[in-house]
């Protein structure tokens, strides 16, 4: 089993930053893809911004130029730096982190981290 923790999410002005952590822990992590996705009220749950497998960066268009995903394998951990915030970008924020059992893709998520941006 693979536990995700989130912490970093807060109440920040527009125009302001937040940083987010995600340290996975658990028994033999092997983690195949790692990353963030975000939930609005009455929104679906969407990526805001992942490592691939070969370890590219991606980001949902709405954050690019805004947000840098970044991490520290020695530790476990994934960071999501976001700058410029807008009231937009108010939603629970989720860490996200797969791998493959016995050919099988396993998710897992965190419990979520609410991050709230005021006008």
């Amino acid at each position: 089993q693979v536990q995700l923790v989130e912490s970093g999410g807060g109440l920040v002005q527009a125009g302001g930053s937040l940083r987010l952590s995600c340290v996975a822990s658990g028994s033999g992590l092997d983690i195949n893809t790692m990353g963030w996705y975000r939930q609005a009220p009455g929104n679906q749950r969407a990526l805001v911004a992942a490592f691939t497998v070969g370890g590219r960066a991606i980001y949902a268009d709405s954050v690019k130029g805004r947000f840098t995903i970044s991490r520290d394998n020695a530790k476990n951990t994934v960071y999501l730096q976001m700058n410029s915030l807008k009231p937009e970008d108010t939603a629970v924020y989720y860490c996200y982190a797969d791998r493959v059992i016995n050919k099988v893709l396993n998710g897992y998520w965190g419990q979520g981290t609410q991050v709230t941006v005021s006008s």
